[in-house]
């Protein structure tokens, strides 16, 4: 199911804190919409239900909430991305060592390269 309109729609009467304009969801970094656009292709190959990732996504944010973090706002695709982590590691679709083991590449490549330029990872 290609993504819709109404995919969105849908997306967002379970997401109402979702930073959209005009219906659509408003990303302030490239990272977020990746993001944004894995969870949107997981949900249409069946992976999970939008009430599964809303669950998912609500405990996230409650977890960083009662860990002392009381505005979310600014960071909410944070959450998304760990609420994806999780997700996906809850339905086998990675381990917490082949995350740990990407995360690792990623602050690798991070440190070394040059302020502005694009973050590759190499293996």
């Amino acid at each position: 199911m290609p993504h819709t309109r109404s995919s969105s729609r849908e997306l967002r009467d379970v997401l109402p804190a979702l930073p959209c304009s005009d219906a659509e969801p408003v990303f302030s970094a490239p990272w977020q919409a990746r993001a944004f656009a894995m969870t949107l292709r997981l949900h249409e190959l069946g992976v999970f239900t939008w009430a599964e990732w809303a669950e998912c996504l609500g405990q996230t944010i409650r977890e960083a909430q009662a860990a002392g973090e009381l505005e979310y706002r600014d960071s909410y695709y944070y959450h998304w991305l760990a609420a994806l982590e999780r997700i996906s590691a809850n339905k086998g679709l990675v381990t917490d060592r082949s995350l740990a083991q990407r995360q690792n590449e990623w602050d690798i490549a991070a440190r070394n390269t040059p302020h502005g330029q694009p973050i590759e990872i190499k293996r």
